[in-house]
Order: structure tokens, then C-alpha cells, then sequence
């Protein structure tokens, strides 16, 4: 363990069927000045610095604000807690407040007309005028209890999309395996109050993080790939989805033409939507946005930013960094990373778990092993 870190209780969870593998989970650290930020390697005229320490950051939703102020809401998985990070002008951190606690692997959180919403596994829960009751939080309200209860792949990252509906996915409750019910390995839709649920995309083993494509409207979301194939095979997935009701290939090809040994005999590659890009193999590709502001430099405009969880189950790790992948039209052209550092040679002191764009421009990248989110500026 890198040098700087404090030996708080190493909490090591014993997850070896969810996301397919181990979660680690690191100590806390002291202060901010302990973490190693100079290891993080950017392209030039970008810095990084600790934006706020939040326990067992994962994803994040922008609540209200404005030239005054606002609200950053963050799930945090492992912690069964809501938390609110407030911020005055400039977008300067003024403290933590937990908003939901004892809850389900809390890890999908998202944010539309003053309400909070917030993926348990099973449910989705509400909390209503949340923008007023920060110190005095509401009870949540129960939008729906009708997904699968399996924890196996079984956190949410959640989020509105254009049609005002919201997206949930609900993982494969295994490694590999044919589900039953076309609830599983699937990506769900939504009305706001609940109703209507519908299938909106098949064949996803498990995807956490997805995004709309701002000139199109296409939706775009990672996908974890299969474990026990090796170390190189297969590529976890960037997809795109133009339409309601295509299929990923899970559980019969992954990568778009590797036929799984198990199930590969029963359906064909070639009868599924192939990858938009392929993904380093295991890197655990999880929180991803398209970058709609405008303090990047124009070559950064409407392209994807991916947080790399890292990988578990390799000899040799990688992941561990935030990848850049860049698109023309409906094609991903290119894929490269834009931060890099949090795996030092083959040990590990951050995690990158989601990312989000500020409405000054910068990034903000939470990172649930060192419990902080991070945000990236660029100044030229």
C-alpha cells in the first residue's frame, strides 16, 4: 500500500459473485495532502485536485444550482447511505449531509424537478422537495419495489433520459448464465411515477453508466464483460443503442464475435448489435458521460469520458483511470486515456467509479476506494 494512507479497519468484502469479482475497499486517508495526486498523469494545461471526501463515492447526480450554489448527490454503495455535497459560488465544497441511510446498495442516484431519486437494488426510492429539506430530509417515497431482489449485479446506476423516462438496469444475477426472464441482463425504462416499465434494451450483462448522445439522442452505455475467459477475453463494451428493443449478445457472443463457450452454439454473433468500441479487457467500465461543457478545449467537445474501475481478475491489473473515447457521428473512432496514475506499477490507490460535468466545464471523477471525488479543470 502506497505510503501516506492511514490503517483505518481495511473493510474487505467478501463480493466474489458481484460485478463478477471481489470489490476492494481501501483504508480512508488522513487528509487530502496524503493522496499521491502527483501520480495522476493528465494531458497538458489540465490539474486535479480533492474536490470533497465522500465515503465510498459512486455515482453522482447535479441537483439544483445556481451563481450562489447548489447540491452534488452521491450514492454510496458499500455505505447504504444517500449523501448531499453543498457548494457555494465557484463550485467550493461546504460540507457532507447524509440524506438516506441503511439503505440497499444505494449506488444510482439521480436528480429531476427538485426530487431525488435513488436506485436500492429492488426499489426505487424518492425524496421529494429534496433541495429544501437537506437538513431535515423527508421519507422516501416508494416509486417502485418490482425489480429483481438478487444483489448479484443487482446496483443501479439510474438517470433520466430525453424522453423523460427513467433507465434502470438490471444486471445477470451471475457470471454467465441464460435468465429466465427477460427482466435480467437488460436495460428497464420507466415513467417518473413508476409506471409503464418496460424493456428498453436486451442482452446487457451489466452496465453502470450510460449516457445520451447530446446531437442524436442515442444512448450509449458501458458493459462489463464476462469473468473466467482469461486474462484478454473478453473486452468489456461500449454500446449504442438508437432504438427500443435491440439485443447485446449476452449471454450467447461478447465483444460482437467471441461465441461464450457455454451458450455460443444456440444464437449466432452476427444476430446482435455489435459493440460501438471495445473496451480493455476487465477494466470495468462504469460511470461514463458525454462532455457538454466548454472549459475543455474544443477537441473535447460531445466526445465520452469513462471511469475505469480496474480491473480484478487479471495477472497484470489495469483499468484504474479515466479513458477517452471519441466519436464521429455514431462512431467511436477512437479510444485513449485522458488520466492515468491511480494504479502505480501493480498497486492500487484509487478507483475511478463515475464522472460528471460541471456547468463551469470541469470534470468531477468520484472515487470510491480512496472515498473522495476529484475534479479535473483545465486552465491552458
Amino acid at each position: 500500500m502506497i505510503a501516506g494512507f492511514r490503517a483505518r479497519t481495511t473493510r474487505f468484502l467478501a463480493i466474489l459473485a458481484l460485478a463478477g469479482g471481489i470489490a476492494l475497499q481501501a483504508p480512508s486517508v488522513a487528509s487530502a495532502a496524503e493522496l499521491p495526486l502527483n501520480k495522476v498523469k493528465l494531458p497538458p494545461g489540465f490539474s486535479i485536485e480533492v474536490w470533497a471526501h465522500v465515503e465510498n463515492a459512486r455515482q453522482m447526480a447535479l441537483g439544483r444550482n445556481d451563481e450562489k450554489g447548489g447540491t452534488l448527490f452521491v450514492g454510496s454503495r458499500e455505505a447504504g447511505k444517500v449523501l448531499a455535497v453543498r457548494f457555494g459560488p465557484g463550485f467550493k465544497p461546504q460540507g457532507v449531509t447524509t440524506i438516506g441511510s441503511r439503505l440497499k446498495m444505494p449506488s444510482g442516484v439521480a436528480y429531476r424537478d427538485g426530487r431525488l431519486y435513488v436506485g436500492a437494488v429492488n426499489r426505487i426510492l424518492r425524496y421529494d422537495d429534496i433541495d429544501n429539506r437537506l437538513d431535515d430530509p423527508p421519507q422516501p417515497v416508494v416509486v417502485t419495489d418490482k425489480l429483481p431482489s438478487e444483489t448479484h449485479h443487482g446496483w443501479k446506476f439510474i438517470a433520466f433520459g430525453p424522453d423523460g423516462k427513467l433507465y434502470v438496469p438490471v444486471g445477470a444475477p451471475c457470471n454467465i448464465c441464460e435468465p429466465e426472464k427477460d427482466v435480467y441482463a437488460s436495460l428497464l425504462r420507466m415513467n417518473a411515477d413508476g409506471s409503464d416499465l418496460q424493456v428498453f434494451a436486451h442482452g446487457i450483462r451489466n452496465t453502470v453508466g450510460f449516457d445520451w448522445q447530446p446531437q442524436t439522442g442515442a444512448l450509449w452505455f458501458t458493459e462489463n464483460g464476462r469473468d473466467m475467459l482469461g486474462d484478454d477475453v473478453p473486452p468489456d463494451e461500449l454500446n449504442r443503442a438508437s432504438r427500443a428493443g435491440q439485443h447485446f449478445g449476452y449471454p450467447y457472443c461478447h465483444g460482437g464475435d467471441i461465441a461464450d463457450p457455454q451458450f455460443g452454439d444456440k444464437r449466432r454473433c452476427d444476430a446482435f448489435e455489435p459493440p460501438a468500441r471495445k473496451l480493455g479487457p476487465h477494466v470495468a467500465a462504469l460511470g461514463m458521460r458525454f462532455y457538454t461543457g466548454r472549459m475543455f478545449p474544443a477537441e473535447y467537445r460531445n466526445q465520452i469520458f469513462i471511469a475505469e474501475h480496474g480491473s480484478w481478475n487479471r495477472a497484470q491489473k489495469i483499468g484504474y483511470r479515466i479513458s477517452l473515447v471519441r466519436v464521429q457521428g455514431d462512431k467511436a473512432v477512437a479510444y485513449e486515456t485522458f488520466a492515468s496514475g491511480w494504479l502505480d506499477g501493480q498497486s492500487v490507490w484509487g478507483r475511478p467509479s463515475d464522472v460528471l460535468v460541471l456547468p463551469d466545464g470541469s470534470l468531477l471523477v468520484a472515487d470510491d476506494y480512496a472515498d473522495v471525488i476529484y475534479r479535473i479543470s483545465y486552465r491552458g
